[in-house]
């Protein structure tokens, strides 16, 4: 017997380049986890949709939500503020569904605070070489654009402690597997399956 999917709350963090938007995507449809799509303030960009890049809302508007503790965590970023909304991991935990968090590390760590189950995955480049080659290779940042995010990928992989997991993402098709079993070994952890072998004992007496 494995345990419901609704345990499934895994959040995956690394910084651009490292691939994490690629693995999101596979772990959506490979164990059709549920995207946990935050709220923002900023405006969109080029042809995002409200709803699916983010939930597009005004200064306002976020910090109601705010007001009444609506939001798992949040953050002011350049300016702008960023949150995860608490109702969709409610109602996809009743549903029995699991969910992705695609967030930095500090939305991972506040999101913990709330949500004792979580897992939290580090994707790493497998090189600052390649890193970079990545970036430059996506041929729509400046030098100094890209010099800023291989900056903020230092920050963000500071923070490697935090982590439950890291996987180095060398070669796609083996993140995309590692980060998959990761995930699924969740499922078996004894926290999560006790209350079903105490059922079964007690079907036994």
């Amino acid at each position: 017997m494995t345990a419901p999917a609704h345990h499934d709350l895994v959040a995956l963090v690394g910084p651009s380049g490292s691939g994490k938007s690629t693995l999101c995507s596979h772990l959506l449809s490979a164990l059709s986890l549920k995207l946990s799509v935050s709220y923002t303030t900023r405006a969109p960009r080029g042809s995002e949709q409200d709803g699916v890049a983010y939930h597009f809302v005004s200064r306002a508007s976020f910090e109601d939500l705010v007001a009444h503790d609506a939001l798992l965590e949040w953050a002011e970023v350049h300016g702008e503020l960023y949150g995860t909304p608490r109702a969709l991991v409610d109602k996809a935990q009743a549903l029995g569904q699991g969910v992705l968090f695609d967030i930095d590390h500090q939305g991972a760590r506040q999101i913990r605070a709330k949500l004792p189950s979580l897992t939290t995955i580090l994707v790493m480049p497998p090189t600052w070489a390649e890193l970079e080659q990545r970036l430059r290779g996506r041929k729509t940042d400046s030098p100094e654009v890209i010099a800023k995010r291989m900056q903020n990928a230092a920050k963000e992989l500071s923070y490697y402690a935090m982590f439950d997991y890291v996987v180095f993402n060398d070669k796609l098709a083996d993140a995309t597997r590692d980060v998959e079993a990761i995930v699924r070994s969740q499922r078996f952890r004894m926290r999560f399956a006790a209350d079903a072998i105490e059922s079964m004992l007690r079907e036994r007496r």
